[in-house]
């Protein structure tokens, strides 16, 4: 059933069985594709298929702020990403109205390129008076297909450490912006999660704040070079990430980088996400609300 389909009611949250989120979880990291996602979710429950299907993103619904928005101006920009994959960039940059200058965010995608639910994360973050952009990785593979699978296999295509380099470039664009106040925070969602980490001890003292969600944690040592305080989100049931946590606690405090840490009760890997029944509000709500805080704090 192709992404967003008019007419297709998908299931709640509380009617999907915990195994048919464990599969999506691993087909959403590419672990499996599609067919194989649909086809063990049939096999391990009655009703798996159905559920399945639910799980599938529905980007019509992840819009919470409008394009014509009168608090924001929105557009996409190229820039120069030397080292990247393809040496250019291009992200979706969303300012404020007014004049500035305003402290930035950086909102990294997951692990599929820049999809209409990160573009809109990032008028949210205009909306509460950041300069956001939201870089697309895959813009070297012609830029985000219109739909996950394929997106998810362009991204796995790209090479790695470039695609981090073009993330680190646009880091570095955004927050020498001329509408940028210097000080730069970094979000991310999943793999962006794990790139906002990254940042963090890449650019040391040159990032003011981050807020990953869900994302693999920096090895212990790569931690010394952490100098932003970071607020960290966390899913209850995501084993996967979850349990780099104790390791990453552990050398945060040993390298006295300030940091809060939160798990949300009930919420799975991709709870901030409301395009999937994964989606929790409360739990969003809250997240986002303090990470809005966070930057304000750290940004200001």
């Amino acid at each position: 059933m192709p992404d967003g389909q008019d007419g297709f009611v998908p299931l709640t949250q509380d009617q999907i069985d915990q195994r048919v989120f464990d599969l999506y979880d691993e087909y959403c990291h590419g672990r499996m594709d599609r067919r194989s996602f649909l086809q063990a979710s049939a096999a391990v429950t009655a009703g798996g298929l159905l559920m399945a299907q639910s799980l599938l993103p529905r980007y019509a619904q992840a819009q919470t702020i409008s394009f014509t928005d009168p608090r924001i101006k929105a557009n996409y920009v190229t820039y120069p990403s030397p080292g990247g994959n393809s040496g250019t960039m291009r992200g979706y940059l969303v300012q404020p109205t007014g004049t500035g200058p305003f402290p930035t965010v950086l909102v990294i995608h997951e692990n599929r390129g820049l999809n209409p639910y990160i573009e809109d994360v990032a008028r949210r973050a205009a909306a509460e008076g950041f300069l956001a952009l939201a870089p697309d990785g895959l813009f070297p593979a012609g830029g985000y297909p219109g739909n996950d699978d394929d997106g998810r296999a362009l991204q796995a295509g790209l090479d790695q450490a470039k695609l981090r380099q073009d993330m680190l470039n646009s880091a570095r664009f955004l927050k020498a912006h001329a509408a940028s106040s210097g000080k730069l925070g970094v979000t991310g969602f999943c793999w962006g999660g794990s790139t906002t980490n990254w940042l963090a001890a890449t650019l040391g003292a040159d990032m003011q704040a981050g807020a990953p969600f869900y994302g693999a944690a920096q090895p212990a040592e790569a931690v010394a070079r952490i100098k932003s305080p970071l607020l960290i989100h966390y899913a209850e049931n995501d084993a996967n990430i979850n349990n780099l946590w104790p390791a990453f606690e552990a050398a945060l405090k040993a390298h006295a980088v300030p940091h809060e840490a939160h798990f949300y009760p009930g919420t799975q890997h991709g709870f901030h996400n409301n395009s999937t029944p994964r989606y929790q509000e409360a739990a969003a709500k809250l997240a986002w609300d303090r990470t809005v805080a966070w930057f304000r704090r750290y940004l200001a």
